[in-house]
C-alpha cells in the first residue's frame, strides 16, 4: 500500500511538473510577443523560441508520428499541393475532383542547392520556403505530411516560381532557363482570305511568340549562370511541345526552356514598306 502511494505521488508530482512547465511556456510565447511589438525583445529571440517550440509538435509522415518536422536535402523541396478549381464558359466554379489537379503549390521546406558531380561546387537553390511554384505534371514523389497531400520534388522540376497568393504577370518569375513566352492569337483567317473554323485549329499546338520574361540563366559546372540568348521583346520560334502551356491573368502564356527555342524572328520594317 506505501509503495502504491508513492508511485502515485510520484506520477501526481511529474503530472503538475509538466503541466507548469507547458503553462510557463505559454507565458513566456505571450511575453516575448509583447516584447517583439515593443521593441524589448529582437525578432530573432523570438524566432528561435518558436523554433523550439515547434520541435515538441507532433509531425506525422504518410500516417505515422515522426521525432520533428522533416529538412529536405540538397536540391529537393516540400511542396503542399494548391486546390485546383476551375471555371467553365458560363461561369460556373467547378470542384477539384472534376478537373485535373493543377501542378502548383507552396513551398514549406527547400533545401540548400545540390553539389555538381565533377566539381564539388554548390549550385544554389533558387526557390525558398514560402514561395509558391509551378512544377512539372509527372515529378516527383508524393507524400501525407501532416495530413496534408505534399509533394517531394527538385528544383530542376520547377518551372515558375512567384511569392503572393495568387500567380500574375508581375510577380511571376522563370525559374533558371526558363523563358516566359506570350503565346500570339492564332489567325483565324489565310492570306488568301478564307476564314478558317476555330474547331479545326484547336488540337494545334502554339510554338510561336514574344518573349515576356526571361529566367536567370542556366547553371554552369563552376556555379556561375549562361545567360539566355534571347531578351525581352524578342519574337521566337520553338519545338513543337517544346513549351509548358499556363495562363496568367486570363492571357495564355508558356514556358520554354532556352535549348527548345530554335531561332528569333526579326519584326517587319514599318520603315521599309
Amino acid at each position: 500500500v506505501v509503495a502504491a502511494a508513492d508511485s502515485l505521488l510520484r506520477r501526481k508530482t511529474v503530472a503538475d511538473r509538466i503541466s507548469r512547465n507547458m503553462m510557463l511556456s505559454a507565458l513566456i510565447g505571450v511575453s516575448i510577443s509583447a516584447g517583439v511589438a515593443s521593441g524589448f525583445v529582437s525578432a530573432s529571440a523570438s524566432a528561435a523560441f518558436v523554433r523550439s517550440t515547434s520541435l515538441s509538435a507532433e509531425c506525422t509522415l504518410d500516417g505515422e508520428t515522426i521525432r520533428g518536422p522533416i529538412t529536405p536535402l540538397g536540391n529537393f523541396l516540400l511542396v503542399r499541393e494548391k486546390d485546383a478549381l476551375t471555371a467553365t464558359d458560363g461561369g460556373i466554379i467547378l470542384p477539384d475532383q472534376s478537373v485535373e489537379r493543377t501542378c502548383e503549390g507552396e513551398v514549406l521546406a527547400a533545401g540548400p542547392g545540390k553539389l555538381h558531380p565533377h566539381t564539388g561546387v554548390r549550385i544554389h537553390n533558387p526557390v525558398k520556403a514560402g514561395m509558391s511554384v509551378l512544377y512539372g505534371e509527372f515529378v516527383g514523389t508524393s507524400m501525407v505530411y501532416n495530413d496534408e497531400q505534399t509533394q517531394m520534388i527538385r528544383d530542376d522540376d520547377v518551372i515558375l516560381y512567384y511569392e503572393g497568393v495568387q500567380m500574375s504577370k508581375e510577380n511571376v518569375v522563370p525559374c533558371r532557363d526558363f523563358v516566359l513566352v506570350k503565346i500570339e492569337e492564332e489567325k483565324l483567317e489565310t492570306a488568301s482570305g478564307i476564314v478558317v473554323a476555330a474547331s479545326v485549329t484547336k488540337d494545334q499546338v502554339p510554338c510561336e511568340g514574344t518573349v515576356f520574361k526571361v529566367g536567370e540563366g542556366r547553371m554552369c559546372a563552376t556555379g556561375e549562370l549562361t545567360p539566355a540568348p534571347v531578351e525581352v521583346g524578342d519574337r521566337v520560334k520553338f519545338k513543337d511541345y517544346g513549351g509548358n502551356e499556363v495562363k496568367i491573368g486570363g492571357e495564355l502564356f508558356s514556358a520554354v526552356r532556352m535549348v527548345d527555342i530554335l531561332c528569333s524572328i526579326p519584326e517587319a520594317d514599318e520603315s521599309s514598306e
